[in-house]
């Protein structure tokens, strides 16, 4: 038994918060000022103990200390709604923090009411101990973003970017999962199959394109709808911060209100094709055939991507002698020349993934390049077609490994059954010494087992689908490790499902732009000498990044 790290414990108060819609502060607050009662897993509270029906068992580890601390506090707001306060008499939107009357009722205790399952019985505390323990936090929280002095902008901006969202929905997976996520928060529900089942009368996530359209319509008409019944509730704020982190795939809630800050345009921005070009560049050597259009197109794209101003300095760069543009051609040496260009663009166009680094000028030479060779008429129509490509990317599913299982597997991993040579997952690639750094690194709660088993099976998806092995630098780090190195109070390696790996023969942005389309969880790049290793983690929603 063991006390977890500060930073453990935060990653709890946040997944908490985000699945109740309240601000996670108030739980770290809850925390630091009753650290009771003291729990068998060798953590302590956050002051809730059994109210009516909920025995004292749902209530003895920290996760369900958590877990119901933030069902308490929802049960609380939605008590004092129902009671006439408005969202300035909870919410103090100049400070972006509760507002102090309601800090002052917290701090009074609650019970729930008798046909209230969901809640606990929270303690009293002192009023000056929590408003100090709940601003220290969202100071640490805040730490390493750049804000304006004030937040009062914030609520306007929310909804000038919310007012505008439906002209820019794509159908993307993270758009759609923005919009589930912000509607499941808006309407207090636990889960986003709650929504589905509102909308499709189904908790099965959608297949088909009709259902789809459903489920789209559904959430558009909540977005159009959202202004006229914005409140200023904390739970409607917390809803459309979500919605913000999750359309622009953040890291955090506080990079949402500080994106926020900088404009509210809910335009995704070209680089939402890159991984789209990427596979189209990658596939024009095996059906290149020299025909006019298609040398037209590499011709084009070479001559942009090098910033030469006409075709005739192109192929003069492709190494072709220019008196072909004044001396008449026998018809032999007029295919040979042909045969030269084609060589010199398919050699050109095999160097174009590693060399791609996302410039606006390399981008729109690839733009040109699939206008061409798609034979489309307006730069609209093929964006919309890559957006179609990456929309197909993402529900493309991998062939099914086909490694053998291991001999002899335990039907659960926990702490104390974990075999270093063994697959983490049936028939996968990623062994617990590659995740526990050859057993020095070993997880010490089932929680942590669980998240690595979580990344685990994810990144079997992922090197499956990129075809290569995954060279593994750093997964489980233990918060005194990931300290050591520098690592965010955030990191998802404390957690367990985080990894950081290479792969032979590719770099990150390569890595990036082919896991981009479809990975669920959060997905980094690193720059500088760094720059074949990428990031992945089972974080539960889109976050993208790029580490210098």
């Amino acid at each position: 038994m063991r006390e977890l790290a500060a930073d453990q414990r935060n990653y709890f108060f946040v997944l908490e918060a985000t699945r109740v819609g309240i601000h996670k502060s108030i739980l770290a607050a809850l925390y630091d000022v009753h650290h009771a009662p003291r729990l068998p897993d060798g953590e302590y509270g956050l002051g809730i103990a059994p109210a009516n029906r909920i025995p004292l068992s749902q209530l003895d580890t920290f996760p369900e200390q958590v877990q119901y601390a933030a069902n308490t506090i929802r049960s609380l707001t939605n008590e004092l709604i129902a009671q006439g306060w408005d969202g300035a008499a909870l919410w103090s939107a100049a400070d972006n923090r509760y507002s102090d009357a309601f800090l002052r009722r917290i701090t009074e205790g609650y019970r729930p009411a008798s046909d209230d399952l969901d809640a606990g019985l929270l303690e009293s505390c002192d009023y000056q101990s929590l408003f100090n323990a709940y601003l220290e936090d969202m100071q640490v929280d805040f730490a390493d973003t750049q804000l304006p002095e004030s937040l009062a902008f914030l609520d306007r901006a929310l909804l000038d970017l919310v007012e505008r969202l439906p002209r820019y929905y794509q159908g993307l997976t993270h758009h759609r999962e923005a919009l589930l996520d912000a509607l499941r928060i808006w309407r207090k529900a636990d889960t986003r199959e709650e929504i589905i089942l509102s909308l499709l009368n189904s908790r099965e996530f959608p297949t088909s394109q009709a259902e789809l359209d459903r489920l789209d319509r559904g959430l558009l008409n909540f977005a159009q709808n959202v202004s006229p019944n914005y409140g200023g509730y904390p739970h409607q704020r917390e809803s459309l911060l979500r919605l913000t982190q999750l359309w622009r795939q953040l890291n955090t809630r506080e990079d949402a209100i500080a994106s926020l800050s900088q404009g509210t345009s809910p335009e995704s921005g070209l680089a939402v094709v890159d991984p789209a070009l990427v596979a189209l560049v990658e596939r024009i050597p095996q059906y290149y055939r020299g025909q006019g259009r298609q040398r037209t197109a590499l011709l084009e794209g070479f001559r942009m991507w090098r910033g030469l101003d006409s075709r005739k300095s192109a192929i003069a760069a492709l190494g072709i002698e220019t008196d072909i543009f004044t001396t008449p051609l026998e018809p032999s040496r007029a295919q040979a020349i042909a045969q030269q260009i084609d060589r010199e663009l398919v050699a050109f166009i095999r160097r174009v993934p590693g060399a791609y680094s996302e410039q606006p000028d390399q981008r729109e030479a690839l733009i040109r390049l699939a206008q061409l060779w798609r034979e489309l008429g307006m730069r609209e129509a093929v964006i919309q077609s890559l957006i179609e490509d990456v929309k197909r990317m993402e529900q493309a599913r991998p062939a099914p490994p086909t490694s053998p299982p291991p001999l002899i597997r335990p039907p659960r991993w926990t702490p104390n059954n974990i075999q270093l040579t063994a697959s983490i997952v049936p028939n996968g690639n990623f062994t617990w010494a590659e995740a526990t750094r050859g057993g020095q690194r070993m997880p010490p709660d089932q929680a942590t087992v669980n998240a690595m088993v979580r990344i685990a099976t994810l990144a079997q998806r992922a090197r499956d689908r990129v075809g290569r092995p995954f060279h593994i630098t750093s997964w489980y780090r233990p918060p005194a490790v990931n300290r050591r190195v520098g690592g965010s109070s955030n990191s998802r390696h404390i957690v367990g499902d985080a990894i950081d790996y290479y792969v032979e023969g590719m770099t990150g942005d390569e890595l990036y732009r082919i896991l981009d389309p479809w990975w669920p969880g959060g997905l980094g790049r690193y720059g500088g000498n760094r720059r074949l290793i990428s990031h992945i983690d089972a974080r539960g929603h889109r976050a993208r990044w790029r580490h210098t």
